[in-house]
């Protein structure tokens, strides 16, 4: 095989390709085992799940906190009705709202709260009708007394809370105006006054 210029020529031109093949082999070799940019990919792949669960949490969250305050601030007005102190003091619809806004810390519109302060016959006379419809437009008629002393008061809030995140099926809306409908009420008996 030692022959001229000819066969050397041969040698190498069946040689080359395998020195390219081997190269490329020891090259995708070197590409497997190096780290460079590692922590960058993983980041990639797992960084909108990840923000999606921590999304998810903050709005489960606020929402949870949203609905206290509002059961809070229904709580702190509603007191103001059994005491007497807003039938003493000629306390309307647009009053008390202002209380309950005043008791929400600034957390809701206060013009989008549905009220209903009623008199009722008996504690089980307090009947929790939906307030919207099918399309979920408000349907309560807002309503307000402050009652006598020792009547039997049933006081319902009504607000629509706007829900943001909508990934991968979570959603806390309940209504289809993407909006998730809090409420809270109190059924007691006022004081005499």
């Amino acid at each position: 095989m030692e022959s001229k210029q000819g066969s050397k020529s041969l040698i190498y031109r069946v040689s080359e390709p395998d020195n390219r093949i081997h190269l490329s082999w020891k090259r995708s070799r070197a590409f497997a085992r190096d780290e460079n940019g590692v922590t960058l990919i993983e980041f990639g792949l797992l960084a909108l799940p990840f923000f999606s669960i921590i999304g998810a949490i903050l709005e489960t969250a606020i929402v949870f906190f949203a609905a206290q305050v509002l059961d809070s601030a229904v709580g702190d007005a509603a007191r103001l009705v059994r005491t007497g102190q807003a039938a003493t003091q000629s306390y309307t619809l647009s009053e008390f709202r202002e209380v309950m806004c005043g008791n929400s810390f600034g957390m809701f519109n206060c013009a989008d709260f549905k009220l209903r302060v009623s008199e009722i016959s008996t504690f089980n006379a307090a009947d929790f009708a939906t307030p919207l419809d099918s399309d979920s437009n408000w349907v309560i008629n807002e309503t307000y007394t402050s009652g006598q002393g020792k009547s039997v008061m049933f006081i319902e809030v009504y607000y629509k809370w706007p829900v943001i995140m909508n990934l991968f099926g979570f959603n806390l809306s309940t209504e289809s105006d993407n909006t998730r409908l809090l409420s809270a009420a109190r059924v007691f008996k006022n004081e005499p006054f």
